[in-house]
């Protein structure tokens, strides 16, 4: 019997130094690229893409932004990844964030998209110094609703730590597998889910605004809590657009300046 061929895998690596002046660095390599494009914010937005469009069985990405003390940024994603069917183990995405004293990182990628028979695994480090603050979100949608699209079966395995001068301070690990989708799963009917981290001295202090703008009807879930310089948001939705929205109004709340333009789409 023929061996089955082995399909072709994509690797990519892409990373960004940045200081108080601007680019220091950038590297790039494979399927990974990193940009920094021209806009109206006061500080310099970077946005990763997978020029593949997606990950599959074997594929590896790799993205990394450091930023130099005093230094201030946005990080983001160009699209949503997507996560597509894999036969023959996980592909990952591996991203480090690295935030030198006296700075501040929005790390606001978009939304990976899990189809049918994807499995993921993704891993994000970050690494604060001194009085480093901290922005980040992370959000799945299960399959795109509006193709009539189904998730019967994935794997997520999406690790998430923050250390400040080397300490473990955040430490989030999601793990989705057989038996969680599905309306009997403990996802119930959601399609779409996110979490938002503010790490900061300050975090307890935006709470309350916070709450203001968080969503009061059925349509997303939505939970904040602040203790020990952070600040934790989650929230659930059976449709990704409801919730996007209402992501979008926590991120404008806590970072009071608009999303990166790459956001400004519907999924």
């Amino acid at each position: 019997m023929l061996d089955r061929p082995r399909m072709q895998r994509i690797t990519g690596e892409a990373q960004v130094v940045l200081g108080r002046a601007g680019l220091v660095d950038l590297r790039q390599a494979g399927s990974a690229k990193a940009m920094l494009p021209r806009t109206d914010a006061d500080v310099p937005e970077v946005v990763f893409l997978n020029t593949a469009g997606g990950v599959t069985s074997g594929d590896r990405l790799d993205y990394a932004l450091t930023l130099r003390a005093g230094a201030r940024a946005t990080g983001a994603t160009q699209t949503a990844e997507r996560a597509y069917r894999a036969d023959d183990g996980p592909g990952r995405i591996e991203t480090v964030l690295r935030v030198g004293a006296g700075g501040h990182l929005d790390w606001l990628p978009q939304e990976v998209i899990a189809f049918d028979g994807s499995d993921m695994v993704r891993r994000t480090s970050v690494d604060l110094t001194g009085d480093a603050t901290f922005l980040g979100v992370d959000s799945v949608i299960l399959g795109r609703a509006a193709h009539g699209e189904v998730v019967a079966t994935a794997r997520l395995d999406d690790h998430r730590q923050v250390r400040r001068d080397g300490r473990l301070i955040h430490d989030e690990r999601l793990v989705l597998g057989p038996g969680v989708f599905g309306g009997n799963g403990p996802l119930g009917t959601a399609r779409a889910f996110a979490t938002l981290v503010l790490v900061s001295p300050g975090a307890a202090d935006a709470l309350a605004p916070l709450r203001d703008v968080l969503p009061k009807d059925e349509a997303v879930e939505a939970a904040a809590s602040a203790w020990d310089g952070r600040l934790v948001v989650r929230m659930l939705a059976a449709e990704a657009a409801p919730l996007r929205r209402a992501l979008i109004r926590a991120i404008v709340t806590l970072r009071g300046t608009p999303v990166p333009r790459v956001w400004q789409s519907d999924v």
